[in-house]
C-alpha cells in the first residue's frame, strides 16, 4: 500500500517512513463495473484513492438526468471535501472494475496536521478543480451544444495512426458530459460528420480536422 500511496500527487515528496502510518490505516476495497461507490447526499466520512480502474463523478437532477463532472483513473482521489463535515455533493460510479484505498476522515485529518506539504497539495488540487468547474460553467453559458461537443471530442482524443481518435464514448456519455440530450448529440455528431470534421468507425470517432468551436 505504501507504493500505491507514493504514486499519488497528494503525497509527492513524502518519505516511505512518513507514509507508513497512513498506509497501515488505509483499507483497500474492490468494486465491480458500474457500481455506485458514493451517493450524492451521503454522509462524507472518508477520502478514497483510485488504485486501478476508471470512475466517473456525476450529479443527478430530480428528473433522473445525469451530468458527468469528470472521470478519474489510478492515482486520483476523491472525498477530500469531507473535511467540512457536510454531505457528499456528487455521486461516484465505477466505469470498470476498480480498486480503491479508503482513508477515514479522522486518520486523514491527523495526517494533514502533521504534514503541511500535503495540505498545500490538497489546496492546489481543490483550486484546480474550481478552475475546471469555472471553465465548464463558461462553456455551458457561452457555447452551444455543437461547440461543447467539439471541445469535448478534442479534449479526450488520443493520437493513433496519424489521427486523433475518441474511443468508447456513447452518445449518451457525451450528452452527460456536455449537458445535452442524446437526441441533440446525435444531430451534432451527424453534422460534424457531414461537414467532414469526423468519421465514425463503430464506437470510435476519428477526428479528420479540428471541429469549429461553434456554428
Amino acid at each position: 500500500m505504501i507504493d500505491a500511496l507514493a504514486g499519488v500527487s497528494l503525497f509527492a515528496g513524502l518519505k516511505r517512513a512518513e507514509l507508513a502510518p497512513l498506509a497501515a490505516a488505509t483499507v483497500p476495497r474492490g468494486h465491480p463495473a458500474h457500481a455506485i461507490i458514493v451517493r450524492e447526499g451521503d454522509r462524507a466520512e472518508s477520502l478514497q484513492i483510485v488504485l486501478s480502474g476508471q470512475i466517473k463523478v456525476f450529479v443527478s437532477g430530480d428528473d433522473g438526468r445525469e451530468v458527468v463532472l469528470t472521470t478519474m483513473g489510478p492515482g486520483s482521489y476523491f472525498g477530500e471535501m469531507m473535511l467540512d463535515d457536510e454531505l457528499r455533493s456528487a455521486s461516484i460510479m465505477t466505469l470498470e472494475p476498480c480498486r480503491v484505498a479508503v482513508v477515514s476522515r479522522d486518520v486523514f485529518r491527523d495526517f494533514l496536521a502533521h504534514h503541511p506539504d500535503a495540505s498545500l497539495a490538497l489546496i492546489r488540487n481543490l483550486i484546480g478543480r474550481i478552475r475546471a468547474m469555472n471553465e465548464r460553467f463558461r462553456d455551458l453559458a457561452l457555447l452551444d451544444a455543437y461547440g461543447r461537443v467539439s471541445k469535448l471530442l478534442q479534449s479526450v482524443a488520443r493520437d493513433a495512426g496519424g489521427y486523433r481518435v475518441v474511443d468508447g464514448l456513447t452518445q449518451q456519455d457525451i450528452g452527460d458530459r456536455v449537458g445535452a440530450s442524446r437526441e441533440m448529440i446525435n444531430r451534432v455528431i451527424k453534422e460534424l460528420e457531414a461537414d467532414g470534421h469526423i468519421r465514425r468507425e463503430g464506437r470510435r470517432i476519428v477526428i479528420l480536422r479540428a471541429p469549429p468551436p461553434g456554428r
